[in-house]
């Protein structure tokens, strides 16, 4: 016998819940980067690990669509790849990535690449577009919430790095500040969705396991860089190494 869901409310505490107790602006590396705690070739190896989770996102959210028969689900989504791909009148998330990446004193060439991505971030990443691409639309849908927690990140790291940082100017973290902007709106429209497709207590249930799915992607991904450039630092092979990438004289004047 299927149990009776959980209020719209009670579920959505639920969901608070996880991201209170498991988001990744809990993890020592975020608090190091913040804080001004970093050293600039440990924020460009953090640049150029969180590159492969910006630009495999779109790419998550195509493989979404692809599934979708519902043409007002697709409409909502498809706002998702353009706000990270870019349109004819906004530049996209990606290209602001790699603007941060030039700040920093990366080639964004290189970035771009996705040489130098650690192992374990490329596992992470590819983990949850195959997550994604393969488990229900409830539990898809749901491995997104993390939304739900971003903006407050977004905030206190536009805060830390302008304070802490000589690269942090406006033009550099003009990916965060407008993902201030953005992500309200999949917040709203995810949450909704999710409240109201997980109406059994078998359905909540998966949805909760979606969501901490995503959040221990993003852990990995910040357990991978601690593991690999905070000492006793342990790069493996086919990892960034320090000097590499980096934009040359003439190019970065």
């Amino acid at each position: 016998m299927t149990e009776p869901a959980a209020s719209p409310a009670a579920f959505e505490a639920r969901l608070r819940r996880i991201g209170a107790e498991r988001y990744h602006d809990l993890h020592p590396f975020h608090h190091r980067l913040h804080g001004g705690g970093c050293t600039p070739d440990q924020v460009r190896a953090w640049v150029i690990n969180r590159y492969y989770y910006q630009h495999s996102i779109p790419m998550k959210d195509a493989a979404f669509m692809s599934r979708v028969e519902d043409p007002a689900l697709r409409r909502a989504w498809r706002s998702r790849i353009e706000d990270h791909d870019g349109t004819d009148t906004n530049e996209g998330g990606i290209r602001r990535w790699l603007r941060l990446a030039e700040a920093v004193g990366l080639d964004p060439d290189y970035v771009a690449s996705c040489e130098g991505v650690l192992p374990a971030t490329r596992f992470a990443v590819d983990a949850y577009v195959r997550f994604v691409r393969e488990k229900t639309l409830l539990e898809a849908v749901a491995a997104s919430l993390t939304e739900l927690f971003a903006p407050a990140i977004h905030a206190r790291r536009i805060e830390g790095l302008l304070r802490n940082y000589a690269f942090a100017n406006d033009a550099a973290l003009s990916y965060f500040r407008q993902r201030l902007n953005e992500a309200p709106k999949d917040v709203a429209f995810g949450l909704q969705w999710v409240l109201d497709h997980a109406d059994t207590d078998e359905k909540q249930d998966a949805a909760a396991k979606a969501l901490i799915f995503k959040t221990d992607v993003l852990w990995a991904q910040l357990d991978a860089l601690e593991s690999a450039y905070v000492l006793p630092a342990r790069i493996p092979p086919g990892g960034w190494v320090p000097g590499e990438g980096l934009l040359s004289r003439a190019r970065a004047s």
